[in-house]
């Protein structure tokens, strides 16, 4: 934090305008941090979305899942578009990939509570930017979104895919700099990543 990234938090310095088109609550904001974090060579920023009225627990949506997915992503919507939009306009988003997700699905069959529950069988990730090839699918469920029929893919080889476009090779250990090993150089990151 004794760096120029410590301005980004700065916010102020941004137009209304701005501000407001990514969207005037926390997600929103936390989007328009990623993106001044992200110019100043930030290599790792994290967005959470939490506390969003209307949501409940959020994502969590074991209760009232339509109302609750409809106030997210009345939330989502605009701060992820305009953090894209903002960050192509600025030739960020070759080198900057952004990974939606979560840890797993929600069932496909509403339960009695209107909502629906954990579903780790089949789910959906979005992978952006970041010399990611755009505007495709890779795999499909049934119609009835119980089972993945078509091209799944396993956890190990969606976590290859993002080191591979972070110019990480997956197939070698990486240690983490053990203060009992001394410290390791760290390679200069050629990609940063928006999660």
């Amino acid at each position: 934090m004794q760096s120029s990234a410590r301005k980004a938090f700065d916010l102020t310095d941004e137009s209304l305008a701005v501000r407001e088109s990514y969207g005037r609550h926390r997600f929103g904001q936390s989007c328009l941090l990623a993106r001044r974090l992200v110019e100043r060579g930030v290599p790792f920023v994290e967005v959470a979305m939490d506390g969003v009225a209307g949501a409940g627990n959020g994502w969590d949506t074991h209760r009232q899942n339509f109302n609750a997915v409809q106030s997210l992503c009345g939330v989502l919507d605009s701060a992820w578009a305009t953090l894209m939009g903002d960050l192509e306009q600025r030739g960020l988003l070759d080198s900057t990939l952004i990974v939606w997700m979560g840890e797993f699905g929600r069932t496909p069959k509403i339960n009695l509570n209107a909502g629906r529950d954990h579903y780790p069988n089949a789910w959906s990730t979005v992978l952006a930017g970041g010399g990611i090839q755009g505007g495709q699918v890779v795999g499909a469920t049934s119609a009835a979104g119980t089972q993945v029929e078509q091209r799944p893919v396993s956890a190990p080889d969606f976590i290859a895919t993002i080191c591979s476009a972070l110019g990480i090779d997956p197939t070698k250990q990486n240690p983490s700099n053990d203060r009992t090993a001394g410290r390791s150089a760290r390679p200069k990151p050629q990609r940063q990543a928006v999660t």
